[in-house]
């Protein structure tokens, strides 16, 4: 499951609307209990008590969807993804981007600073100078790009990759700079098959930023499914383990794509020992060869991961087949220990 990071900025405000005191009163107590849970982390309950809010403003005409936000933000991180993506998809639908100003002035008389609606707040500042000060307008920030980036998250995780696609491409048609976008769109393609248009995207990733150890490391992942690129594969892991000295994974990878496919060189070269032996030897020198060149990708896997169990078979076999016998019989002990260990 992709990490789900969310900026959260939820401020308390004061509520009320022109309807019955019932009325303000349940608004204030859904919007003092969703803060509460929220405050509390407890955002099972948060989420649908914000948009209880949401839906009393809405009857009272006052369609404030920052509290639908609140909600869809407080669904993802209690993990209900089903309602978060419908919510998200809702406020995205709608052409929600959390833009909204505010209007304040400063009553002379109280000195306190107080919100007025616009038409308000305009004929305040017009008829009352005396009576009022510091007119100021402060415009929030946008969302909308939060919105796409959370959502296809919230996709992804649910394993709709092609709704997550659909959601991704409209997202970058807005914000085509959006980094985690960019990413996104890689993990769903690579999810939904399509590892040629996935190729592309990572490598559209490195012409930005080729600091990038991942990128590099699912680059060589691709790469090295195709025998006719294993050397391209072998730089980009290459690539990864230099930005990243400890990428247990990368070294790993890098041991296998070095080697290649060793059960067919040794299918092909028991079949030539009678028949051919000089050929047959030639492919065991060759075959040892690749074993050599892996040997210290094999011991930076090792060194990363020392107790995986198969990064020390592949290092015990790699010393037998080099005819390292003291370190093979090394490894051959921690072979035995690691087993020993484990639960039978």
């Amino acid at each position: 499951m992709k990490k789900l990071i969310l900026g959260m900025a939820i401020i308390a405000s004061s509520l009320a609307f022109a309807q019955k005191d019932d009325a303000n009163a349940k608004l204030q107590e859904a919007n003092k209990a969703a803060m509460d849970a929220y405050n509390a982390k407890n955002y099972a309950v948060a989420a649908p008590k914000f948009m209880e809010v949401y839906n009393l403003l809405k009857t009272s005409g006052q369609d404030n969807k920052v509290y639908m936000y609140y909600s869809g933000l407080n669904y993802a991180l209690a993990n209900n993804i089903e309602q978060a993506i419908k919510i998200y998809t809702d406020l995205i639908n709608s052409g929600y981007t959390g833009v909204e100003t505010t209007y304040t002035a400063k009553e002379t008389k109280t000195g306190e600073v107080k919100s007025y609606d616009k038409a308000t707040w305009e004929l305040l500042k017009k008829t009352s100078s005396k009576d009022y000060s510091d007119f100021k307008t402060e415009q929030s920030p946008s969302v909308e790009a939060d919105l796409y980036e959370t959502l296809s998250t919230l996709l992804l995780n649910a394993k709709k990759n092609d709704e997550a696609l659909a959601i991704i491409e409209k997202g970058l048609a807005k914000f085509p700079n959006s980094t985690k976008l960019k990413e996104y769109q890689g993990s769903a393609l690579y999810a939904s098959g399509n590892t040629d248009k996935f190729m592309t995207n990572l490598k559209e990733q490195l012409a930005k930023n080729p600091n990038d150890a991942t990128n590099w490391y699912n680059l060589g992942v691709l790469q090295s499914k195709n025998p006719e690129t294993a050397a391209e594969a072998i730089a980009s892991f290459q690539k990864a383990i230099e930005l990243k000295g400890d990428f247990a994974n990368a070294y790993q990878n890098l041991v296998y794509t070095v080697i290649g496919d060793d059960e067919k060189a040794v299918t092909d070269i028991n079949a030539l020992r009678k028949t051919k032996p000089d050929d047959a030897t030639k492919l065991i020198e060759a075959r040892k060869e690749r074993f050599m060149k892996a040997t210290p990708y094999a011991e930076k896997w090792y060194q990363a991961m020392p107790s995986d169990i198969n990064s020390v078979q592949v290092l015990k076999d790699i010393y037998n087949t080099t005819k390292n016998t003291a370190k093979y019989n090394e490894m051959k002990a921690k072979e035995a220990e690691l087993l020993a260990k484990q639960p039978k």
